[in-house]
């Protein structure tokens, strides 16, 4: 057996409804991350996206690198996120449950990540439920106690626009890779996988539709698509 998470980050964007109408066809339910300033410019977007049952989690405002920021900065942008979350779901008339993190480019905040971690316990942000991680680099790196929403396997699919010589073909060399350099293999007998995913505009324009590709790949293939639940 082989299942996946799906999550994707920096929501909102103008193709997040087209994102949400395909996962809603093939019966995935995702966790949207999202980016506060995006929200506030595609702000009908997003609350389509939560009207449709997706799960929209704190990616912080400005999508900075909390290694950069003191503690207090921080702090305060993920809160500004939070503003615009709380007021994004009484939009949509939604129920706010779950509130999960993620840390912009992965970046756990240097020498304030306990700090942090335990602001997110104390403050009532929710750990997705990843006792089925089974890799040992995943235990080794403490991603199984953060309360953060780290990821196994990242498609990096945003890097398209940069022109840097990774490709669709480089992309799905990646996906069939037994043995990747970084994070987890995606198909294989009993692989556990949080994917990453990015709501890009820009990453349309170059390859239309990216999602629904590797996504379908996966389909066919056997991977089947968790419902996201949290400890």
């Amino acid at each position: 057996m082989n299942t996946a998470l799906l999550t994707i980050d920096d929501v909102s964007s103008r193709n997040t409804p087209a994102i949400v109408d395909y996962l809603c066809e093939k019966g995935i339910r995702a966790i949207l991350f999202g980016r506060g300033s995006n929200i506030e410019k595609y702000y009908d977007e997003a609350v389509y996206a939560l009207k449709k049952g997706m799960i929209i989690g704190n990616h912080s405002y400005s999508h900075a690198h909390f290694s950069e920021l003191s503690l207090a900065d921080a702090v305060q942008d993920i809160e500004r996120c939070e503003q615009v979350l709380n007021k994004l779901y009484r939009d949509a008339n939604v129920e706010r449950i779950w509130r999960p993190f993620r840390f912009p480019f992965g970046d756990k905040g240097g020498s304030n990540k306990d700090a942090l971690q335990q602001y997110f316990r104390e403050h009532g942000f929710h750990k997705v439920d990843d006792r089925h991680i089974p890799y040992a680099w995943w235990k080794e790196s403490a991603c199984y106690q953060d309360i953060d929403t780290f990821w196994t396997f990242d498609f990096e699919e945003y890097r398209l626009p940069w022109k840097d010589g990774y490709s669709y073909a480089a992309i799905r060399d990646k996906m069939n890779d037994p043995a990747p350099r970084q994070g987890a293999a995606l198909f294989g007998e009993h692989q556990r996988n949080i994917l990453l995913l990015h709501a890009h505009d820009e990453t349309d324009a170059i390859l239309p539709g990216y999602y629904r590709l590797f996504i379908d790949e996966m389909l066919e293939k056997g991977v089947t698509f968790d419902a996201p639940t949290f400890l």
